[in-house]
């Protein structure tokens, strides 16, 4: 690229998140896009909903052609280091899930209903016995 290569943490990218100041993150390299927002055929708010975080799959799913890949050189600003990268929160946070069987979950509401309708029956028919 001709310049001297800078490397970043990835929260050092993510507090460049505004429209003042934009950062954005392709393929693990930072490039600051914030002289770009009003130029961009998408619109400044695909930029900024991508301000500060990794873009690589919105980039690549939205088709851009080699244009767009060269233009990119005129706004890089550094390496991001993919091991500061955020542990995504849904591995940490969510144990495993059991299966749904809903063919269980249908027994189990047939069983009780076995029980309670006869059981309200018999209740009816005492309270009318009871009170007449």
């Amino acid at each position: 690229m001709g310049f001297d290569s800078k490397a970043f943490s990835y929260s050092h990218v993510s507090v460049h998140n505004t429209s003042k100041d934009c950062w954005i993150i392709i393929n693990a390299k930072a490039y600051n896009v914030t002289n770009f927002l009003d130029d961009h055929p998408g619109g400044e708010e695909v930029l900024l909903a991508a301000a500060g975080k990794d873009a690589s799959e919105e980039f690549e799913k939205a088709g851009h052609g080699s244009a767009a890949r060269l233009m990119l050189d005129e706004f890089y600003v550094g390496e991001v280091d993919p091991s500061t990268y955020p542990t995504p929160a849904t591995t940490i946070l969510s144990p495993p899930q059991p299966e749904y069987d809903s063919g269980k979950t249908l027994e189990s509401i047939n069983k009780i209903l076995y029980l309670l309708v006869p059981l309200g029956i018999m209740a009816v028919g005492i309270g009318f016995h009871f009170y007449n």
